[in-house]
């Protein structure tokens, strides 16, 4: 029996539910999920298997108005995920409906040319009436040709089969790219700094998260089977690392305690995770900071 394998790239607007749906997909947590917008920044990769066929999702950055340069390389990178994918995979809130950002992105999947692979995904259907469904596939139809679309809710995986199903029908013959048992691409330390910042975002206030990042700087194998795992957040702004700490290291310490919880969780083991702040007031214009993060550094607007 032949196999088949291929990338989809999941777009849409920031919050769009693109980090819920790959890590209900794959069926574990490999893509950081919070409320607010614009958490995603590398371009993840989850792998699953359906039938004989292996579906490598990319998980792009939401797509919005870019303002700064960390912005301009995430809007860089879901666009690259998108050309780059075998399937590319639209999707739109049900209760936001044909918002400007949709209506952009929309543009652009013409830009990137015919023949491409694009299914609509309809997402948070249990937020709107029926009827108001079909009214907004049609519109998001008459604009675009969508191969198929999908009407879904990634928290409550409702629909979420029939879409990985006919995912795993479209890829390409071809061996699979990745073993088996794999369900990311994505370094352990990355997914582990992952899961700090996300602790960090939930925790802080919303202006702070986008002006922080977690680097994972060391990860020791211990004889007893546990891991250290030492990490260091970088803040532009001293007041910034006050907030972090918060009231007598308050905050630090729950946000410790909830990561290494779900660290121990995910690699099914115990964790010693020590966390580090540190003022790095440049940390948005240096290279490294993005190929850590696996996006191109680039002066310029996209």
């Amino acid at each position: 029996m032949s196999t088949r394998a291929g990338f989809v790239a999941l777009i849409g607007e920031p919050n769009a539910g693109k980090s819920t749906l790959l890590n209900r997909m794959v069926g574990a947590k490999v893509s950081i999920v919070t409320h607010k917008v614009q958490t995603t920044r590398a371009r993840i990769r989850g792998v699953a298997m359906e039938g004989d066929s292996q579906i490598v999702f990319v998980d792009t950055p939401g797509l919005f108005q870019p303002r700064r340069r960390l912005d301009r390389a995430m809007v860089a990178a879901a666009w690259g995920g998108a050309a780059d994918a075998d399937v590319t995979v639209l999707m739109v809130e049900a209760h936001r409906g044909v918002s400007e950002g949709v209506e952009r992105i929309i543009e652009g999947l013409a830009d990137l040319g015919q023949g491409r692979k694009v299914a609509l995904a309809i997402n948070k259907i249990d937020r709107v009436p029926s009827e108001a469904l079909l009214g907004l596939s049609k519109e998001l139809n008459d604009s675009y040709p969508f191969a198929e679309t999908f009407m879904i809710s990634a928290e409550r995986g409702h629909g979420v089969d029939a879409l990985r199903g006919w995912l795993a029908e479209v890829l390409p013959e071809g061996p699979w790219l990745y073993p088996e048992d794999q369900i990311a691409d994505l370094p352990m330390r990355m997914i582990a700094a992952e899961m700090t910042r996300e602790k960090l975002t939930l925790r802080l206030h919303q202006e702070l998260p986008y002006q922080l990042t977690v680097e994972t700087e060391g990860w020791e194998e211990r004889k007893d089977g546990s891991a250290r795992i030492d990490q260091l957040i970088y803040v532009v702004r001293d007041g910034h690392k006050g907030i972090v700490l918060g009231h007598k290291g308050e905050t630090i310490k729950a946000v410790s305690k909830a990561a290494r919880e779900e660290l121990e969780e995910f690699l099914g083991r115990r964790v010693h995770l020590f966390l580090q702040v540190k003022v790095r007031p440049n940390w948005l214009d240096e290279a490294e900071r993005y190929s850590q993060m696996g996006l191109e550094f680039k002066d310029g607007n996209v």
